[in-house]
């Protein structure tokens, strides 16, 4: 049975009081999480002892993820390294798996492809990067589409840290700096994908927001424009300070981007949906005539919508040490070689 987003983001708001909160898991979870482990080992296991076919390609893979469910902000910082590893003289192609769309792939994302079909991710980075970018069930099978027909000399993975077909030469974990690993089980008794055991492998690790611990990269979100949707005039981040405004999302974390316009000073009225979520045009029927603002991503999935007349897209840019930067450059050059 298909959930209603209304009963979608019910469920999802259920869970994460579980997940963040002091809320008492149930028992059932704490069974089906169990459950969850034992299936990820042996998959694991499976891999590993060759049982599973991995795929190397011809080129250097990076792989950025997380270990738990929902935003942490990979798809912002593969955009930022993307951008510095060109300018640093690769020629790079994305991959992923294209979530919300229904295009299984793999397929090379097209300038007359719409979020319904390679999902709002994919057509985000295709349009801020400029770079091949290929969608599909199978990372693999699209890396080797973007070798073969892009001619690039690198892939990089937007959350394929659990997709374990794809052989990769370096991974870069992300983390929510707000919520951390939560109560730090797995799925569904808590936000982890994997056990924290995970972490032993990960040495590379970005924190989004909060205070990095010891040997976490920080990796700042940083407000830069209110651009108006239909014309495409950009103002100061600031220019709703002290005014009322809508605040729609439907990303892995509503809540950072809220916080964000918190800190903007905006007075908002909060509007939370799914992660993907397909919108109409009755999501945005507020019956006043307050902005409304929305995420860039969120953004890329409204063309063909009756929109309010004052809707906004936050732009923010990603700022992460340099020295990161070169030592992603370094290991993949390594890699290249080798």
């Amino acid at each position: 049975m298909k959930l209603t987003p209304e009963r979608r983001a019910a469920l999802t708001s259920w869970l994460e009081q579980r997940w963040y909160g002091r809320v008492r898991v149930p028992w059932y979870l704490l069974l089906l999480s169990l459950l969850y482990r034992i299936v990820n080992a042996l998959r694991g296991l499976a891999y590993r002892l060759g049982l599973f076919h991995r795929a190397r390609l011809p080129v250097p893979v990076l792989v950025i993820g997380n270990l738990t469910l929902g935003g942490t902000g990979k798809t912002p910082l593969t955009e930022t390294l993307v951008r510095a590893l060109i300018s640093r003289g690769w020629k790079p192609g994305i991959v992923l798996r294209g979530y919300g769309g229904s295009e299984r792939g793999p397929h090379r994302v097209q300038p007359a492809d719409d979020a319904a079909r390679v999902g709002d991710e994919a057509m985000l980075l295709a349009r801020r990067t400029g770079v091949p970018v290929a969608v599909g069930a199978d990372r693999a099978a699209a890396g080797l589409l973007l070798t073969e027909q892009a001619g690039v000399d690198l892939l990089v993975a937007d959350d394929g840290l659990q997709h374990l077909r794809l052989v990769r030469d370096l991974e870069v974990l992300v983390i929510d700096g707000r919520r951390r690993y939560g109560n730090r089980r797995v799925l569904p008794a808590g936000p982890l994908r994997e056990p924290l055991r995970r972490l032993q492998s990960l040495p590379l690790r970005v924190v989004n927001g909060g205070t990095p611990e010891q040997g976490e990269w920080p990796m700042q979100v940083q407000p830069v424009a209110l651009r108006e949707l239909d014309s495409g005039t950009r103002h100061p981040p600031e220019m709703l300070r002290g005014q009322r405004a809508h605040a729609v999302a439907g990303i892995g974390d509503p809540e950072r981007f809220f916080l964000t316009l918190d800190e903007l000073g905006v007075k908002l009225q909060r509007h939370p949906f799914p992660d993907h979520h397909a919108f109409r045009a009755e999501d945005f029927a507020f019956g006043d005539s307050h902005p409304v603002i929305v995420t860039e991503k969120d953004a890329v999935k409204l063309a063909g919508l009756t929109l309010p007349p004052k809707l906004l897209v936050l732009e923010v840019r990603i700022g992460v040490p340099t020295a990161l930067i070169e030592q992603i450059d370094a290991a993949l050059r390594q890699a290249r070689r080798s």
